[in-house]
């Protein structure tokens, strides 16, 4: 049986409302931390004016190609999914060569996880990868001012520092320092459901 994420299958549609302006005028996406593969399916066909492709470790692919296969919808926009660890720089993948450059990366539930070195070398990845005039999307949830915006945030982050200690919500403040080191504005910052924020950057 396919690896199944709730969270993905809730969130999907809110997102795609963000998604649908913040890359109105996107032709290509690099989605990190592309998990179960349930976004990309689900934008590829909601979005059939940009070309999407997923990445993750590489223990996921296979998932994410099962899932590719399985949702039987010949998507000549959803790419096959590519090996692209965050903190192994430089990415896969080049701005400098425009076959396989991105105007549009999008990640999801991912900085929260990881520990902050690797958030550091996210947005690393994105200042070598995302084109001039491209747009980044972040989904998920946020502290602002050191404070968390729910008391179920602030007990969720509990419960991933239970698991992992260099994990945790991080702050909004310091993620958006990380983003405009690399040229990167805020465009808006989206409330979601279940506590979560979609943060859209436009690189200048």
């Amino acid at each position: 049986m396919l690896p199944f994420s709730a969270a993905a299958e809730n969130n999907k549609r809110p997102i795609l409302e963000v998604l649908k302006t913040a890359f109105a005028d996107t032709t290509r996406v690099l989605e990190i931390a592309s998990g179960t593969g349930q976004h990309a399916v689900y934008f590829a066909e909601k979005l059939p004016h940009l070309d999407w492709r997923p990445s993750d470790l590489d223990e996921h692919l296979p998932a994410i190609d099962q899932r590719i296969v399985e949702a039987d919808m010949n998507l000549v926009n959803l790419l096959s999914p590519i090996a692209l660890d965050v903190e192994d720089l430089p990415w896969p993948v080049s701005a400098a060569d425009y076959e396989d450059a991105y105007d549009g990366i999008f990640t999801a539930n991912s900085l929260h996880i990881v520990a902050w070195p690797l958030v550091e070398a996210f947005f690393d990845g994105v200042g070598e990868t995302l084109k001039a005039g491209g747009t980044l999307c972040v989904y998920g949830p946020f502290k602002y001012e050191g404070k968390f915006t729910t008391a179920s945030n602030e007990a969720f982050d509990e419960h991933l520092k239970e698991k992992d200690t260099n994990s945790g919500i991080r702050d909004f403040e310091a993620v958006n320092a990380l983003a405009q080191k690399i040229g990167l504005i805020l465009q808006g910052d989206h409330k979601m459901p279940a506590n979560n924020q979609l943060l859209v950057w436009k690189r200048g």
